[in-house]
């Protein structure tokens, strides 16, 4: 790569789809037997008034306090229930004072619970039955409508002696089983809410002539100015035009560090503004900002079904046949053994209650809340389940090389001198040669110096030689900063010494250009683009997974092998064409390896839509492209490692718990028809409704430990 300086490599431009203006609606889904997923399928957020939407934040907020409301109702009622019920007074060896219609009060009270707290299951199970698709809500239904028509004739014709008490404490779980559950999902789900109270209510707009005023952000318009004072919410995409500041973007990207904003920068809205003072052109309002986009795609990802999702949906389906079928069976089991009466209906209502398939519908739509969330936190956006799910099998990830393993910018990485000269003189002299051209070598020498805080002297009669370099004047004697071919015009030769470091620099495949004073080469500087201190640790860490890693790039072989063995790549594939990319993920494929592919997502396209898993990468506003599965809102190679490990535990709880969920079915079914009442044990309705309510918060529980030591360390980077 020692070429002449006007011939250095083109800048890289991560030319990201920016699809914040398209939304992806997709259908609501509900899981048979599963009203958590009923209850999820709906939007969970709409976007912030803020961003100028007029949808609203429907989350589960009512269903919620509905259900805690009639919960705490119905117990209160159930007191009287439980106070004048014969069975327990024998039980419990206590009386309560007898009086005309005291016989009627477990009756009259139960009918109020039965109306007030049973109702609204029976109302959930008409979607069900209407869609011929039981499941839960019409187990419930089932059981609890069997309990109170058999006690309600028991009531009125004398059959015997009602169950009320295990009619009211079976509502009573029920209803607390749903609270508990809605509080789950909410708090899951409650990551898009946070991200909307991002946004801020107003903002300050300046005037052309220098005042502001405070606008609700809802009346900004593309193009305006706003002032962001120290400290406050920044509340658009923008553009720096004045100003310098830290950044606080760790809600938007993970970025732990304040990033450092000065003119040209663009800003995210709902960022904060650190101890400076910002004036921001607005570049997106409303949906268009890369926080409504976020929003968009947590929520769409919190709707979509991965093949886990799917598994979950048919053996709820299956349990409630398998339910019908046991409570069938212990109808006849039971009336063949001792008669039909009351102890037969009891055990069909305890093996109705106990399959139901709440856990079960919750073991899944859960995790997938808490993963999104989690994942977006951390800049990580899924737009497809499926992507997230297969991560966790992948064998080979393949990177593209310019802007993802590098930063995609020249950076000078080596410096070398001429005896009588210092790195810094020559640093700052070159850079005030440079500080005319707008070459991406002349752009890393400048950083250099501006890193080094070095003050670049005065030069003048700045001159670009084309195909050479560049020159400029100082103190009246000509001085030049150029590659090779500037040393062939002026017949100049390096040192030994400075020969010998521009050698060593091209068998690394960096480029070197020479500062040359009176025609005298006083100093080399490497200039290569700079490998990124992350992709060093990430390409370990996939290693220490055990999944090989691969570069793909269309830059010459001796630049792509220089960073491999840099970085300890497995597999290099260079000089390949963007159209050419797809048949190289196509032929790991053909091995038997499950590929993930890591562009910019426009080049990159093809083979990402080609990978078993596609990750875009972005920065900033960049948040999603159409032809990747996962969305890496930060150009960080170790974000890829994240995504694997989010993968892999976000499956093994979804397991985890459809183990659970379905599995305490095998012992609690028979025990519920009654199998060990031989031996007087038996199952009540209410302590059948407890059992199911009990899997359910186990399942909840368990879930929420998504969020445990070992990942948070994996997602934290270390």
């Amino acid at each position: 790569m020692n070429q002449p300086h006007s011939e250095h490599g083109e800048q890289h431009d991560d030319h990201m789809a920016h699809p914040m203006s398209h939304e992806h609606e997709q259908p609501a889904t509900g899981t048979p037997g599963s009203h958590a997923v009923h209850v999820m399928s709906g939007k969970a957020v709409g976007h912030h008034s803020h961003a100028g939407h007029a949808k609203s934040h429907a989350d589960h907020t009512g269903h919620e306090q509905m259900f805690r409301t009639r919960f705490w109702v119905c117990l209160v009622l159930s007191i009287p229930v439980l106070l004048f019920s014969p069975m327990l007074q024998r039980w419990l060896g206590f009386r309560t004072p007898t009086f005309t219609g005291s016989e009627w009060v477990p009756f009259l009270f139960s009918l109020a619970i039965f109306g007030y707290g049973g109702v609204p299951f029976l109302q959930m199970a008409v979607p069900e039955l209407r869609n011929r698709r039981p499941g839960m809500m019409t187990l419930i239904s089932l059981a609890i409508s069997i309990a109170f028509v058999y006690s309600l004739l028991a009531q009125l014709v004398r059959l015997g002696e009602g169950f009320f008490w295990e009619l009211v404490t079976l509502i009573d779980v029920m209803l607390l089983g749903h609270w508990l559950e809605m509080r789950s999902i909410r708090q899951a789900s409650g990551a898009l809410n946070e991200l909307a109270k991002l946004m801020p209510d107003t903002a300050e707009r300046l005037l052309p002539d220098g005042r502001t005023e405070i606008v609700p952000t809802t009346a900004l318009q593309t193009g305006d100015l706003v002032l962001v004072r120290p400290g406050a919410s920044i509340p658009v995409d923008g553009e720096v035009i004045e100003g310098e500041s830290g950044v606080n973007e760790a809600m938007i990207t993970g970025e732990s560090r304040p990033v450092n904003k000065g003119p040209g920068a663009k800003v995210i809205a709902g960022t904060i503004n650190g101890d400076g003072s910002l004036r921001v052109r607005i570049t997106a309002t409303g949906d268009q900002t890369a926080l409504a986009g976020i929003m968009r795609l947590v929520e769409q990802a919190q709707q979509s079904k991965s093949h886990t999702q799917v598994l979950a949906d048919r053996a709820a389906g299956w349990l409630f046949y398998i339910a019908l079928a046991v409570a069938a069976l212990t109808v006849i089991g039971w009336s063949i053994a001792v008669g039909f009466n009351a102890e037969v209906l009891k055990r069909v209502v305890t093996v109705l209650v106990i399959a139901c398939p709440h856990a079960l519908g919750l073991a899944v739509p859960l995790v997938v809340a808490i993963t999104t969330a989690l994942g977006a936190k951390n800049g990580i956006l899924v737009r497809d389940r499926l992507a997230l799910e297969a991560a966790r099998e992948i064998d080979v990830v393949v990177f593209d090389k310019t802007g993802t393993l590098t930063e995609g910018k020249f950076g000078v990485t080596g410096v070398a001198v001429a005896g009588g000269w210092d790195e810094n003189q020559a640093l700052a002299l070159a850079a005030a040669v440079e500080g005319d051209s707008e070459h991406l070598i002349a752009q890393a020498i400048r950083r250099a110096a501006h890193d080094r805080g070095l003050t670049p002297p005065a030069v003048s009669e700045f001159v670009a030689l084309k195909g050479r370099g560049v020159q400029a004047s100082l103190n009246g004697k000509r001085v030049y900063v150029g590659g090779p071919r500037l040393l062939e015009m002026l017949g100049a030769h390096p040192p030994v010494d400075l020969d010998a470091f521009a050698q060593a620099a091209g068998r690394k495949a960096q480029s070197v250009v020479y500062l040359v004073a009176d025609k005298q080469v006083v100093a080399a500087f490497a200039v290569a683009d700079v490998v990124r201190p992350e992709s060093k640790n990430a390409v370990r860490r996939l290693h220490a997974m055990g999944i090989e890693v691969a570069m793909l790039t269309g830059d010459s072989r001796e630049v792509a092998q220089a960073v491999a063995a840099e970085l300890g790549i497995d597999h290099v594939f260079a000089e390949v064409l963007p159209e050419h990319k797809v048949q190289k993920v196509a032929d790991l494929q053909a091995q038997g390896k499950r590929v993930a592919v890591v562009g910019d997502g426009v080049n990159d396209a093809p083979a990402l839509t080609k990978a078993d898993v596609g990750i875009a990468i972005g920065g900033g506003t960049d948040v999603a492209i159409e032809s990747a599965g996962l969305i890496l809102v930060k150009s960080n190679p170790l974000d890829v490692v994240k995504v694997i490990a989010l993968s892999r535990a976000s499956y093994r709880k979804m397991v985890q718990n459809l183990w659970w969920a379905a599995g305490y079915n095998i012992i609690a079914l028979p025990l519920a028809a009654g199998v060990l009442a031989p031996w007087g044990i038996l199952l009540s309705p209410a302590i059948g409704a407890l059992f199911m309510s009990l899997s359910t918060v186990i399942v909840a529980i368990n879930a929420q430990l998504l969020c445990g030591e070992r990942l948070s360390m994996a997602l934290s980077g270390s």
